[in-house]
């Protein structure tokens, strides 16, 4: 399934974006690098078992075991110390991210409630973008007996473009539903 988006980019993605912004080489087209997906658990402090759960969903979704995040200083008001868990992250790249992001894009986003469009507002001035996903009961993958404690997620499309709108325009041709400007 992965592989479908990644032929598509191959064949028809890149001419277009070469077209569109006159590069000469294909390398000089951008690409998707990586997706970063992301999950905060500020209440793992007091209960770190939820993390274990957030793990077996994360897992569940990407198909690749997370690495624990952990804290780097002690803040005693959110009454962390420096080691504790407070997350975890997984890089997808290659196959596994074609496949991730076909999935987000044609299954996860349309189950999204009142769902009309991503904003484009959320590019980092260097063509990368992020995006919240606030449930992580949108993905099929999920159980929805098995959910300990619905929690959000960051997921950040990396890519190798140098300005916001050659990502933009990347993430349009791949499929990404943007909000009509």
């Amino acid at each position: 399934m992965g592989a479908r988006l990644r032929d598509k980019y191959l064949d028809e993605i890149v001419p277009v974006l070469m077209k569109r912004f006159g590069y000469v080489n294909r390398a000089q087209a951008p690409a998707l690098e990586k997706i970063v997906v992301n999950v905060g658990m500020g209440e793992a402090i007091q209960n770190p078992k939820l993390l274990e759960g957030v793990v077996e969903n994360l897992t569940g979704i990407t198909g690749q075991r997370p690495c624990i995040r952990r804290g780097k200083k002690s803040i005693s008001n959110f009454k962390l110390r420096t080691g504790m868990a407070i997350g975890c992250k997984v890089t997808l790249r290659r196959e596994r991210m074609y496949e991730f992001l076909d999935r987000l894009l044609t299954f996860a986003i349309p189950r999204i409630r009142d769902f009309r469009g991503l904003s484009g507002d959320s590019f980092d001035g260097r063509g990368n973008y992020t995006l919240g996903v606030q449930e992580q009961i949108i993905f099929p993958e999920m159980d929805f007996d098995k959910i300990g404690k619905i929690h959000g997620m960051d997921v950040t499309l990396v890519t190798t473009a140098k300005t916001d709108e050659e990502g933009l325009e990347l993430l349009k041709e791949l499929g990404v539903p943007f909000r009509p400007q």
